[in-house]
């Protein structure tokens, strides 16, 4: 077993001149850094008084589970001799938010296209998202389910 360490910087960069002084009187903008990375701008969603323009929390949850998907997914594909030429995840989330303005993620749904070389590798193609769920790190941390609907086409 191995450890795995990692760093972010999160900045809170909403501060209009009043702080947190108020409800209403501060931005939720903020930066999320990584040593040698590009920033990315982030805020709260729309609802939740955040910038509709800049990530928030919430999508960053699904990108990062499509991802890690994504990259076990044609690791096992590259094993199995299964040719990718293309994939696109529409990934969709489920946050319930509870009555006193907290709330949950109670589902995820990865929607993957996949393009393959050959229609003989299809089936296989299709069947490779089961360990690809199994594998991801980020799906193995979350406490709700995290679903997947593949479509595979032949190019």
């Amino acid at each position: 077993m191995r450890d795995h360490h990692y760093k972010t910087t999160i900045k809170w960069t909403g501060n209009k001149g009043k702080g947190t002084s108020t409800y209403r009187d501060y931005e939720r903008s903020h930066t999320i850094s990584v040593e040698n990375k590009p920033i990315i701008e982030g805020s709260s969603d729309p609802a939740f008084r955040g910038d509709k323009t800049k990530y928030n929390p919430e999508e960053m949850l699904l990108s990062s589970l499509s991802s890690c998907h994504m990259l076990w997914y044609l690791h096992f594909c590259s094993e199995a001799g299964v040719i990718v030429t293309d994939y696109v995840d529409e990934a969709a989330g489920i946050m319930q938010e509870t009555a006193n303005g907290s709330g949950h993620f109670t589902e995820v749904t990865l929607n993957p296209t996949v393009t393959v070389s050959e229609e003989s590798m299809i089936k296989k193609a299709k069947d490779l998202h089961h360990q690809a769920n199994e594998f991801c790190f980020i799906a193995n941390s979350v406490n709700f389910p995290v679903k997947h609907i593949p479509t595979v086409l032949v190019k």
